[in-house]
């Protein structure tokens, strides 16, 4: 007897990888150099033509991922692929979160207690900075600049709270949506897009006041260093979760999705729930101990 084989679509080319990926070369090299203070105003401009170049990547290969899917072509192995794609995706982010986590923990309990001559490094303390004290947050670099540590109290506390009430209304939308009760998905959805954006205006603020008035800056130290790279890639990954939930909510909007078929709802909280525990230990690690 013949098996029956389950199709299996297979897309044409597609320009949207080699868009984003200059998408992304942009945002580096704008990034670069800008922090470096190089080239000018052409820093700024080059990240800006790079969110730009990933923002039109994100909205076209959404569009023919949703025109595929609303034309059948997708089958049930289709669907197990995005669901082991984004959980692969999902897992090399917490691969490069964890990079970071691992240079702050080097930091804190290897490298700078022994500069301050932990263990057997009594000489090399006297020798190499004998004035170094061992305290962290490091607040005195070895040429001498000094800086502020941002509490926890006020604008961390404030976006702990935003995100962590943002992982409530998007588990909200994903029941309004399970029970077909479209007018309160739209609410709850609608409400995680405004939390984020919120977040992003308020951590904006916290880097103006931490530059201007603790002058805590990206070159003060270790501290700075760390203090800038987890948060500022933090920043990143929300700004692409609030992006990637606010074309849900367009085609939301739209009349898309259904109880049974809603993968790109379902992957777009997957990832929000995970920039939300990320945060959670950023506030933990970076802010509080």
């Amino acid at each position: 007897m013949a098996v029956k084989t389950e199709k299996y679509y297979v897309p044409a080319q597609s320009p949207w990888p080699l868009t984003g990926a200059l998408g992304l070369f942009l945002l580096a090299a704008g990034a670069g150099l800008w922090s470096a203070g190089l080239g000018g105003i052409a820093g700024p401009v080059v990240f800006a033509a790079g969110t730009l170049v990933m923002t039109v990547m994100l909205f076209g290969w959404f569009s023919n991922v949703i025109s595929e899917s609303h034309q059948g072509l997708y089958s049930e192995q289709m669907d197990r692929s995005f669901r082991q794609g984004m959980a692969w995706f999902i897992f090399s982010e917490v691969m490069f979160f964890g990079a970071f986590f691992g240079a702050l923990f080097y930091a804190r309990v290897l490298a700078v207690p022994w500069l301050g001559g932990a263990g057997n490094n009594a000489m090399t303390h006297e020798v190499l900075w004998p004035e170094f004290e061992s305290i962290w947050p490091l607040l005195t670099t070895p040429g001498g600049m000094e800086t502020t540590a941002m509490g926890w109290l006020g604008l961390p506390l404030i976006n702990t709270i935003i995100l962590l009430t943002s992982s409530v209304t998007v588990h909200a939308a994903h029941l309004a949506l399970l029970q077909q009760q479209r007018s309160r998905l739209k609410a709850w959805l609608g409400a995680t897009v405004a939390l984020g954006a919120l977040f992003l205006s308020l951590q904006i603020w916290e880097y103006v006041h931490a530059y201007e008035e603790l002058g805590l800056r990206l070159d003060s130290g270790i501290y700075g260093n760390t203090f800038f790279l987890l948060t500022g890639f933090h920043g990143a990954h929300v700004t692409l979760g609030t992006l990637m939930l606010f074309i849900m909510w367009l085609r939301v909007n739209k009349g898309h999705f259904t109880p049974a078929q809603h993968f790109g709802f379902q992957a777009s909280s997957w990832y929000w729930h995970f920039v939300d525990v990320v945060w959670l230990c950023l506030f933990i690690f970076v802010y509080i101990l």
